[in-house]
C-alpha cells in the first residue's frame, strides 16, 4: 500500500473520529471541567499563601525569642559591670552582637517572605475574581446552551409533526380520492344495469316495463284482498272475493247449480 493511501486513510480516520468527539462532547460539562480546574488552582495559589504566611509567623516567633534574647544579655553586661565585672560585661556583650546577627538575617528573611506574601495574596484575589467571573460566564453560556438545545429539539418536533400531519393529509386526499372513484364507479354500473346495456347475471334484475307490470299487478291484487276482506266483515261473499278467486283460478269459474243442465228422470 503507498504511503499516499496510508496518508488519505490517516486524514479519513482523523476526520470521524473528530467528528464523533464533537458530537459526543458537551459544552456545558467542558466549561464546569475548566471552572473545576480553576478552582483548584485557586486552592493551590491559597495554600501557597497559607505557607508563606505560616512561615513568617515562624520568624516573627523566632525575632521576638531572640530580641528578647538579646536584651536579657544587654541587661547582664550592664550589671557586670556595675558589679565591676568587666569581663562578664564584655562575653554578655559578645553573645548580644552574635544574636543581633541571627536577628538581622531573620528580619531580612521575614521581610523577603511578608513580600511573597503580599504578591502571592494579590494574584489568589485577581484569580478569585477571575474564577468568579468565569463561573458567571459560564452559568449564562450554559443557560443559552440549554435554551438553544430545548429550542432546537421543539423545531424538530414540530418539524416532525408537520411532517407527520402531511402525511395524514396525503393519506385523506387519497381516501377521498378512492372513495369518489368507487361512488362514480358504482353509479355508472346502477346506469348500465337499468338501461340493459349491462346484463346481470344473477337475472334479477328487471328492465322499466317489467318493472312496472309488477307494480300495477301488485297494486290490483291489494285491491282485491281488500274487498274480500270487507265482504268477510259485512258477512257474506262479494264481488270482490269472487273476482279474488277467479283471478287465482286463473279465470275459471266452477258452475253453479241453476246453470248446470238439468236431466229428467224417464
Amino acid at each position: 500500500m503507498s504511503d499516499g493511501v496510508m496518508k488519505r486513510m490517516g486524514m479519513i480516520f482523523r476526520a470521524k473520529a473528530n467528528k464523533a468527539l464533537d458530537r459526543a462532547e458537551d459544552p456545558r460539562e467542558t466549561l464546569d471541567y475548566s471552572y473545576q480546574k480553576q478552582l483548584e488552582l485557586l486552592q493551590k495559589v491559597r495554600r501557597g499563601v497559607a505557607d508563606v504566611a505560616t512561615s513568617r509567623k515562624r520568624l516573627e516567633l523566632q525575632l521576638n525569642q531572640l530580641q528578647g534574647q538579646s536584651a536579657k544579655l544587654e541587661d547582664q553586661g550592664r550589671k557586670a559591670l556595675a558589679l565591676g565585672r568587666e569581663d562578664l560585661a564584655r562575653e554578655a556583650l559578645t553573645r548580644r552582637s552574635a544574636l543581633q546577627q541571627q536577628v538581622t538575617d531573620l528580619e531580612t528573611q521575614h521581610q523577603t517572605l511578608q513580600g511573597e506574601e503580599e504578591k502571592l495574596t494579590l494574584a489568589s484575589q485577581r484569580l478569585q475574581a477571575k474564577v468568579d467571573a468565569f463561573r458567571t460566564k459560564k452559568e449564562t453560556i450554559k443557560a443559552t446552551y440549554t435554551a438553544a438545545q430545548a429550542q432546537t429539539r421543539i423545531g424538530e418536533a414540530f418539524s416532525g409533526i408537520s411532517e407527520e400531519m402531511g402525511d395524514v393529509g396525503m393519506a385523506i386526499q387519497r381516501a377521498e380520492d378512492k372513495t369518489a372513484q368507487l361512488q362514480a364507479r358504482a353509479g355508472a354500473i346502477d346506469e348500465l344495469m337499468a338501461s340493459g346495456a349491462l346484463d346481470d347475471p344473477s337475472g334479477m334484475a328487471k328492465d322499466d316495463i317489467t318493472a312496472e307490470l309488477d307494480r300495477l299487478s301488485g297494486g290490483s291484487d291489494v285491491e282485491l284482498e281488500l274487498q274480500r276482506m270487507k265482504a268477510e266483515l259485512a258477512g257474506g261473499p262479494s264481488d270482490g272475493q269472487q273476482a279474488l278467486e277467479s283471478g287465482r283460478n286463473g279465470g275459471s269459474q266452477p258452475a253453479r247449480p241453476q246453470d248446470q243442465p238439468r236431466f229428467d228422470k224417464q
